[in-house]
């Protein structure tokens, strides 16, 4: 994919950032695991946050851990009013976290939960349009929410975000498009069996025009958020280094409609995905 060039739309993840207990220690898991380099750092007033590079293009951020929640990615979505759109997240029964709030003219941000807990953040870019670069190897290229309640989490982000939304089905059989993620994991029956595919408002939902993706979950799923994908020209090279580096397998490599994909913690915890590009 292409340098990002233009703002996202509004609904499509625009940037991810991990909180952990030990930024330098993150900094080298994910140096290693995919050549990111790091800056210096923001001070107390931007909550000393990391950003990262592939190949001098920002893919993402490490920030430390704060709160009483454990290690996590977090998405970040692009929306045009940061407040209106907070708004609609408690009338549709989330909770406004922190914001929003500018971060000079770099973006206005939110962090906030949906009606379950979940936590993801909203992005007005100013100066900052959030990815200089996705779906490539070493960067972001699907984000996906796993949920036992379909009808409640639909609800919630599809009001939020004005999703165009349709189920996939077998749409996606050929890769198509190469937008969407296919994180079903073992013993789930067809890999695309209950994956809804969201679109930005105006737009026919299809492979091609999915930004992300919510699946059903007849179990407890492993994270409460939206799991982050990241990419790989060489999955089991990947997996091996995230082992070596202290990481651990959560879900082994498994067959999807668009690469296979493994989904890993990190050695503090915090789950992420890699998926074949």
């Amino acid at each position: 994919m292409a340098p990002v060039r233009s703002a996202f739309p509004e609904g499509a993840p625009c940037w991810a950032d991990v909180q952990l207990p030990d930024v330098e220690t993150g900094k080298r898991f994910y140096g290693d695991l995919f050549g990111w380099t790091f800056d210096e750092g923001a001070g107390a007033e931007r909550g000393y946050y990391t950003a990262a590079y592939s190949e001098d293009r920002a893919v993402a951020a490490l920030a430390p851990l704060f709160g009483g929640a454990g290690p996590a990615w977090t998405v970040h979505f692009a929306v045009r009013d940061a407040y209106a759109t907070a708004a609609r997240v408690t009338r549709s029964g989330g909770r406004v976290l922190t914001g929003p709030l500018s971060v000079g003219t770099a973006a206005t941000m939110a962090l906030v939960t949906d009606r379950d807990g979940g936590i993801f953040g909203l992005w007005q870019a100013g100066s900052d349009l959030g990815f200089e670069v996705a779906g490539e190897p070493g960067a972001y290229c699907w984000a996906e929410l796993r949920v036992r309640d379909t009808a409640r989490a639909d609800a919630f982000y599809e009001t939020v975000f004005s999703y165009a939304a349709g189920d996939a089905g077998d749409a996606g059989a050929d890769g198509a498009g190469g937008a969407v993620g296919d994180t079903a994991l073992p013993g789930d029956g067809n890999p695309r069996d209950g994956l809804r595919l969201w679109a930005p408002a105006g737009t026919v939902p299809s492979p091609a025009t999915a930004v992300v993706g919510r699946r059903s979950s007849s179990g407890t799923p492993l994270t409460g958020g939206f799991l982050v994908h990241f990419g790989t020209a060489e999955l089991e090279a990947t997996t091996a280094d995230a082992l070596r580096l202290g990481g651990e397998i959560q879900v082994p490599a498994h067959p999807t409609g668009y690469g296979r994909v493994t989904v890993l913690a990190d050695d503090q915890g915090a789950l992420f995905a890699l998926r074949e590009v």
